[in-house]
């Protein structure tokens, strides 16, 4: 018996020692008090075993309480810090914790009658072993003991269903840690040990050590530690950017962030557990009942800033809504970028064209022998001014498409239109293109990326027989069009200003023509790239998303197009 007994104590030191060498990871320290208390328990007991008076049982079984009462405490101090619950691991919880194992030790050295009202010694085959009647604080010490155990156990289970195979690792093996020693002092303290006198709970913290070692080593117990878990989520509640206020199932606040309680002009400790209608002052928000009602946009009465209000249900496991969690995103930028682009697009749809129509008439009017060279110039200049405006305003057209939906449309009605449209304005231009396009659909917001770039392929092109020709490939969830003309091709500086994706005052391009074909491209969720054609010309290869007639992407109907 003595034999087992040290080698569970050699165990459990081996398991203090690597969990000392860890501090000061969280759980560390309180680890080492659980691990320390069960070598003392184990030890006292062989010394216990040896005695061969009663006074000396006595004296051995009654230190033994050191180690006894502080396995629990360590036990629920390490399970708080290892799992991000630290906040309760302070001075003054951990000494209203220790208070009744205190008291047990004062009792147990003492020898008072409130912990054990009798003691004698009783023989078992050869072995002569102490036999106590527990008194009142026994069963006191005994209760509290499985309370901090259980309590201990719990975050630790919450780790069981972690997604994270360290976690779940380290969890269960702690879990046996305290289990193995749980169970076999219950049967003890039940009777179910054939042998009495003989509590076998210092035996099964060898089971114990073994599995606090395999947490250390093999599931890296303090490499790979949740306790940042916690901890990370408030701090990203506190310091998000957005307000944010949750309210429970009776619409009363019962918490908000830094950010949410400045938006309303107030701090937090004036607003918990307050009903919501009294905190948010605005009927858009709170319906006359008093419960959440997100319809407009939320002005803030100090800043005048402008807010968009978003509320999300909290659930239960049987998905029964149990609160709000209501966010606060500021778009007073966003509406001011929108006034801004509104301002331009009129002066672009309206302001430039009547301009550049003045300029054009009195270039004509300036118009003739002597004239008509710089008068024809005016002329080409005011056309490159409207061309300049009109693909500012179909990008601008595009922003406010992409803005507010984007429908799936038909790829082979899309380029059809496209190569009709541009046949009318350049007869001699050739087209070739793909029929059978049956069943793919893409954003419409391509329709005048599209046009752009096969217009560009005409327009440009010096030769006597200009042609473009689109080439389609799809697989599952994308498709690839390739714009292909034989015309000068892209220039380098057109490319690279677009292809890094931004200019600067000496690298920029001529136009907005491949800008425009950036732009919408990325707002339909796919790439584009620029190649060159043999001999000569270039390749414009665009890949988007397949869309369903319903418009979500094909990948978000099990890959398969329609």
């Amino acid at each position: 018996m003595s034999g087992i007994l040290l080698a569970t104590v050699a165990i459990g030191t081996a398991a203090a020692l690597l969990a000392w060498r860890e501090r000061p990871e969280p759980g560390a320290v309180p680890l080492v008090v659980m691990l320390t208390g069960q070598c003392i328990w184990s030890a006292l007991l062989v010394f216990d075993l040896e005695a061969s008076t009663l006074g000396g049982k006595v004296f051995w079984a009654n230190l033994r309480w050191i180690g006894v009462v502080a396995i629990p405490v360590g036990w629920l101090l390490f399970s708080l810090e290892y799992t991000g619950r630290d906040r309760y691991v302070q001075p003054r919880y951990v000494a209203l914790i220790s208070i009744v194992p205190v008291l047990t030790v004062i009792f147990a050295l003492t020898d008072s009658s409130l912990l054990y009202t009798d003691s004698r010694l009783v023989y078992e085959g050869d072995m002569l072993l102490l036999s106590r009647t527990p008194g009142p604080w026994f069963w006191v010490i005994a209760a509290y003991t499985y309370l901090l155990g259980l309590l201990g156990a719990v975050p630790l289970l919450e780790l069981i269903r972690n997604d994270s195979l360290p976690f779940r690792g380290q969890s269960a093996a702690l879990l046996v840690s305290i289990v193995a020693p749980w169970a076999s002092n219950l049967l003890f303290l039940v009777g179910a040990i054939p042998i009495p006198g003989l509590d076998p709970t210092p035996v099964a913290f060898s089971i114990s050590g073994v599995a606090c070692l395999g947490a250390l080593t093999r599931f890296q117990l303090f490499g790979t530690s949740p306790s940042p878990n916690p901890r990370a989520r408030r701090l990203l509640f506190e310091r998000m950017p957005d307000g944010a206020i949750v309210v429970d199932g009776h619409d009363y606040v019962v918490d908000i962030n830094e950010t949410g309680a400045a938006i309303l002009g107030t701090v937090p400790s004036a607003v918990l557990g307050s009903p919501l209608r009294e905190t948010v002052l605005d009927d858009s928000l709170v319906s006359s009942d008093g419960s959440v009602s997100v319809q407009h946009p939320f002005r803030s009465r100090d800043d005048e800033r402008l807010y968009d209000v978003t509320a999300t249900r909290i659930t239960d496991v049987h998905d029964r809504t149990i609160g709000h969690v209501i966010t606060f995103h500021d778009i007073s930028e966003h509406v001011r970028q929108q006034q801004r682009h509104e301002v331009l697009n009129r002066v672009f749809r309206h302001n430039i064209r009547t301009e550049t129509n003045v300029i054009s008439s009195y270039a004509e009017l300036l118009a003739d022998g002597a004239n008509q060279d710089v008068a024809d110039e005016i002329t080409a200049s005011a056309r490159r001014i409207e061309s300049l405006a009109t693909k500012a305003r179909e990008i601008i057209d595009v922003f406010e498409q992409g803005r507010e939906s984007i429908e799936p449309v038909s790829l082979e009605v899309l380029l059809c239109d496209v190569s009709t449209a541009i046949r009318t304005e350049y007869p001699n231009a050739r087209i070739e293109r793909e029929s059978n396009l049956d069943g793919i659909y893409v954003a419409n917001v391509l329709e005048p990326v599209f046009a752009n770039l096969v217009e560009n392929g005409i327009e440009h092109n010096t030769g006597s027989d200009p042609f473009v020709r689109i080439e389609v490939e799809a697989d599952d969830d994308r498709v690839r069009i390739r714009i292909v003309d034989n015309g000068p091709g892209i220039d380098a500086y057109e490319r690279s200003s677009v292809e890094r994706g931004t200019e600067t005052p000496l690298d920029h391009g001529s136009g907005l023509g491949l800008w425009l074909a950036k732009w919408g491209v990325e707002i339909a969720g796919g790439s584009v790239t620029f190649g060159t054609n043999e001999p000569t010309g270039s390749v414009v290869t665009i890949e988007v998303p397949l869309l369903c007639p319903s418009g979500e992407s094909s990948d978000e109907s099990n890959g398969v197009a329609p």
